[in-house]
């Protein structure tokens, strides 16, 4: 009989060692209750408990945790739809207060942060919110960071993934795109064709200016010259004579040779009437 006791004993022990003993995995803390409340917490390592009394209740990591952000409709102020999506990065600085803090701090936190993203797109504009990265992202980092802190977690860092507008907010923009294009085309085109005829009427007015300076050293060729055989005919008619006689007779080839001139009445003294011209008879 105090064989057998000897061996249940024996059994028992190896039992309450086997159950008893604990290897915690480096990057894992473990909890452990005694009677239903916290006792304490197992580093990683190798720890004997007693397995009568005291188990392991949770098993914590330490090591960062990324958290997945499901995409989401938000509306902004101006009543646009965006889809926007975010990754989270957590850490457990607590165990306790992330154990008994909180039912699931996973889940409470995913959706911590969908409700704070939601809040700060809605108060921007929709061309705000598609450039305003780092700021959405900052402003979610402070506005989970307390409740994060109270719950024994600590927010290493938030990041957007993606932020867009809807596939019905994107056509719309895509026309006000095409439209605004087609709006600058059609001022483009007015703004060519006014400096065009701008400059087509600088031109016509350059040229009827040069027409007039031209006509007016003209004429003030014509009189010089005629103020030149003016003083050389005073004395002498002679030459007056053969020059209008050359002219003469240079106006009256040109007539004979028009298409329309079809009779051509010449006088018969040539030389007496261009004299005659030259006296004034």
């Amino acid at each position: 009989m105090p064989e057998i006791f000897g061996y249940v004993l024996i059994a028992l022990v190896i039992i309450g060692l086997v159950k008893g003993v604990r290897i915690v995995p480096q990057g894992e803390e473990w909890v452990v209750e005694r009677l239903g409340k916290f006792a304490g917490i197992l580093r990683p390592g190798l720890t004997v408990i007693n397995p009568v009394f005291t188990k392991v209740s949770y098993k914590v990591t330490t090591k960062d945790i990324i958290l997945e952000i499901p995409e989401q409709e938000v509306i902004t102020r101006d009543n646009a739809v965006i889809l926007a999506n975010a990754i989270a990065f957590i850490k457990v600085s607590n165990i306790e207060r992330a154990v008994y803090g909180i039912e699931n701090f996973r889940e409470a936190m995913r959706n911590m942060v969908q409700t704070n993203l939601r809040s700060i797109i809605g108060g921007m504009d929709l061309n705000h919110a598609l450039t305003s990265r780092d700021r959405i992202k900052a402003e979610l980092k402070n506005a989970i960071a307390d409740e994060a802190m109270d719950w024994g977690l600590t927010v290493k860092s938030v990041e957007i993934q993606d932020i867009k507008p809807s596939q019905n907010m994107q056509h719309a923009m895509e026309q006000q795109a095409s439209a605004e294009r087609e709006r600058v085309a059609v001022v483009t085109r007015a703004e060519g064709e006014k400096q065009s005829l701008i400059l087509n009427a600088e031109a016509r007015l350059e040229a009827a200016r040069k027409d007039a300076e031209a006509q007016m050293v003209a004429a003030k060729a014509s009189a010089e010259s005629i103020k030149f055989i003016a003083e050389a005919v005073k004395e002498n008619n002679t030459s007056a004579t053969f020059l209008l006689g050359d002219r003469y007779i240079t106006a009256l080839q040109k007539i004979s040779a028009s298409d329309n001139a079809k009779i051509v009445i010449m006088p018969g003294d040539l030389v007496g009437a261009v004299k005659s011209l030259v006296s004034g008879k």
